[in-house]
């Protein structure tokens, strides 16, 4: 009888144990130091698991004898990864491995030994990795209790619920289906505080959501005031971001495992899993966006189509892709272009656009054979839009990439091509349309390649005379429409003059006479440079403005509008407000928001100049460099400064910097295709080398100006001062010389400027202005950061 009770609790207990070792999730719960993780390593348990078997962490084969330190999904039917540490260099499978050395640093060496990734830490005591329930890897110090790092901290195209996306952190997509590579599209905060999705290709960059052209975030709900930068998806399904953007989940609620992703085709997507299958449904879209919206989608040349219901990739005719695995790259041209205009014509696509990249030859209220000829003797332009709603509006473009077709639109693209290619009457492809297909599972585009339909002799025959009788027939409603254009602008001309006809984004445009009442006949000029004089003036409302008076400018009335709307939609907090223009024949003004404190060069080198500390020059350090990152890198179309110098950097009564004279470059006539500027632009002294070397001129030239005005506002000495009336090779150098000598020879503190008082020195500040100073003047430019990276190189310490 006992022996049976025994036998019986021995049976419980044992089921009990292979119960309990079941339902726990096979593999490890910690790394400990000195262990590892191979990459081919065969036994059941060489992989981390969170606690409740949601998440796996270990490395995953992502290409042919290639492998990613990976954390994923435990029980999604295709193991869908969230995270990966070494995502640009894939290691090989043999050799490689992640190890926990006994200092507290995570290394994943390849097979040579050589270091791929490492999470830099370091820590006295002992430290394990572990796989969190929310999927975040940590190193945890055993004896202080705390993390001491955390892959939420570095994500890479996925956001997990209770994960913060915060302004030094970014959303990448990957580069394709399949592939773990960087791609070209992001989620960040931009120095405006508002979250974008951003088109990052190897040439142009631009904001492709929330984008409302005619208004800001305002109309978005959206706000730019609040700096904290943070957004978080909770585990209810809801977001909710600082800049007041929020959704919630379609299936709203606790329970379902989600994940936000930015995927390959640049759309943001929040994910739920569905257990009983394992695979994802997608619960919520950014609204006002479509797959044919997204910047850079299809390349240059590419074209996204509807035209078999789903979106898709196409090439004009004439066109084919460049790359057969990757659309990004676009499509290339079969033929030789040329920039004879008497050897081009033009190819039509109907209901067809390419967003942005507008020359600044753009018009308004424009015969269709003007707008034709204007591109056809421009060299820059490779084809213009034309709109055919009764607008009349002409838009030559210098890059036809962002290229969407919609059954809808009234817009027209004409492609310049060689006279020998004949179009098809449809602007048909050479190419069948790459699908772009989305189901709960995933995402793909589609890869068929199919050849161009062949057309007999007849049927050219017949095209070409429906074509030319279509384009006497066009010809004929675009003379309508313009002789019904002329006849309502001399209706409207008395409004017009009155200047209460708004710009699309809103600024006023002003009578001459009206700015000239507000300036009291130009009376008090506060600044004058190359671009023409300000006059301080007062607006009928009572506010106090400062107006430009351009001089100079060549540009019909259309034109320079065209122009100053691209300005007027920049709006960014250390950029001067543009409130309003005037247009009048030969009188050009520009109405900006009025800066107390005039500019920094009074500040600087001025006989009696007020004292500024460390901080407040700090301050403009690093104010002046958020705007011009945002001018390089978040504006819709990039736009140069080329004339980055202490005149037009403005401090408002907070001494809060300003950037002043953007955007001047695009309202005179020296840009040329090939080179950047036809002329050098700037000021002596804060010119970079490339300037005079006849080379393309970039962003990198602004970066240079850029270091110059951080010497000075170290040194407290004006570039001028260095300089000799006879130029000399190496003139842009004298201030960088002179402080790099100094500082060698009798130390850093030597070169700041004296009037800083002593008690408010940090010479860690100090020490990062002049060392970023020195990084941005360096002669070869590909050496100089960008002024995103130096935002970020000034504020590392500010968290």
């Amino acid at each position: 009888m006992e022996f049976a009770r025994f036998f019986i609790l021995l049976c419980f207990v044992t089921t009990t144990v292979c119960i309990k070792a079941s339902s726990s999730p096979p593999g490890l719960p910690s790394l400990r130091e000195g262990s590892s993780l191979a990459v081919l390593d065969k036994q059941n348990e060489a992989f981390l698991v969170s606690p409740n078997g949601t998440f796996s962490a270990a490395f995953r084969e992502v290409g042919i004898n290639a492998f990613c330190f990976s954390i994923w999904f435990t029980n999604s039917a295709d193991k869908t990864i969230v995270w990966m540490a070494n995502r640009n260099t894939p290691v090989s499978g043999k050799k490689s491995r992640m190890t926990l050395h006994k200092n507290g640093n995570m290394v994943l060496t390849d097979a040579f030994g050589s270091i791929v990734w490492s999470t830099n830490t370091f820590s006295a005591s002992a430290v394990e990795a572990r796989v969190l329930d929310t999927g975040n890897l940590v190193l945890f110090d055993q004896a202080k209790k705390m993390v001491i790092w955390e892959s939420f901290d570095f994500p890479t195209d996925t956001l997990l619920p209770l994960q913060p996306l915060v302004k030094n952190t970014t959303l990448v997509s990957m580069r394709s289906k399949g592939t773990s590579l960087n791609g070209i599209y992001n989620l960040k905060f931009d120095d405006n505080n508002v979250l974008n999705l951003i088109y990052n290709g190897p040439q142009i960059s631009s904001i492709y959501w929330p984008r409302q052209p005619g208004g800001d975030v305002f109309d978005l709900g959206r706000t730019p005031y609040n700096s904290s930068r943070v957004a978080i998806l909770d585990e209810f399904g809801r977001f909710l971001s600082s800049d007041l953007m929020e959704f919630r989940a379609s299936d709203y609620g606790f329970g379902p495992k989600r994940r936000l992703t930015l995927d390959y085709d640049g759309i943001l997507r929040l994910y739920s899993l569905d257990e009983s299958t394992g695979l994802w449904d997608i619960s919520w879209l950014p609204g006002r966006i479509d797959s044919c919206l997204v910047d850079g989608l299809c390349g240059e040349y590419g074209i996204c189509s509807y035209k078999n219901v789903k979106p898709a990739c196409i090439c004009p005719f004439g066109f084919e892709r460049n790359d057969l695995s990757d659309w990004s790259k676009g499509c290339r041209p079969s033929f030789n272009l040329s920039h004879d205009s008497n050897m081009s014509t033009f190819m039509r696509l109907h209901h067809t656009d390419y967003y942005g990249y507008d020359l600044e030859t753009i018009r308004f209220e424009a015969p269709f054979e003007q707008c034709r000829n204007s591109c056809l003797t421009d060299s820059r332009c490779r084809g213009f839009g034309y709109s055919f709603d009764g607008k009349g509006m002409c838009f030559p473009k210098s890059q036809l990439v962002n290229g969407y077709q919609m059954p809808d639109s009234q817009s027209v693209i004409y492609i310049k091509v060689p006279k020998k290619i004949v179009s098809s009457p449809t602007g048909t492809v050479n190419a069948t349309a790459e699908g772009l297909s989305c189901s709960g599972a995933e995402v793909f585009l589609a890869n068929n390649d199919a050849k161009g339909e062949k057309r007999d002799k007849n049927g050219y025959v017949k095209y070409l005379v429906a074509f030319v009788g279509s384009f006497g027939v066009i010809e004929v409603i675009c003379l309508g429409l313009w002789w019904w254009f002329i006849y309502r602008k001399r209706v409207n001309e008395e409004v017009i003059n009155m200047g209460y006809i708004a710009v699309a984004m809103g600024f006023k445009r002003f009578t001459y006479k009206e700015l000239k009442r507000a300036t009291k006949n130009f009376k008090e000029e506060v600044g004058k440079g190359g671009f023409g004089s300000v006059y301080k003036g007062t607006l009928e409302d009572g506010r106090v403005v400062a107006v430009k008076r351009l001089e100079g400018i060549l540009q019909g009335n259309s034109e320079f509008w065209a122009e100053v709307s691209v300005i007027g939609n920049i709006n960014h907090r250390n950029l001067v407000k543009l409130w309003g223009f005037c247009a009048e024949d030969e009188h050009k003004l520009l109405v900006y928001d009025y800066v107390e404190n005039s500019s920094l060069d009074k500040f600087l080198f001025s006989a009696s100049p007020p004292t500024l500390g460390l901080e407040q020059r700090y301050k403009i350090a690093v104010g002046t460099a958020k705007g011009l990152s945002y001018l390089h890198e978040e504006c819709l179309e990039w736009v140069l400064h080329c004339d980055v110098k202490p005149q037009n950097i403005l401090l408002d009564d907070q001494l809060e910097p300003k950037v002043a004279d953007f955007g001047m470059s695009k309202l005179f006539k020296d840009v040329t295709h090939d080179v950047g500027f036809s002329r050098v632009r700037g000021t002596r002294g804060y010119l970079a080398p490339e300037w005079m070397m006849n080379m393309k001129i970039d962003a990198k030239a602004d970066v240079y100006s850029y270091g110059i005005v951080l010497l000075e506002l170290v040194s407290g000495k004006c570039v001028s001062d260095f300089l000799s009336a006879v130029a000399q090779d190496n003139e842009f150098n004298h201030l960088v010389q002179w402080m790099t000598k100094k500082i060698q020879q009798e130390g850093l503190k030597e070169v700041i400027d004296p009037r800083i008082p002593d008690n408010e020195l940090d010479m860690m500040k100090v020490e990062r202005l002049v060392n970023v100073a020195l990084s941005c003047v360096q002669d070869d430019r590909h050496s100089r950061p960008a002024m995103s990276k130096v935002v970020e190189l000034l504020l590392e310490t500010d968290e």
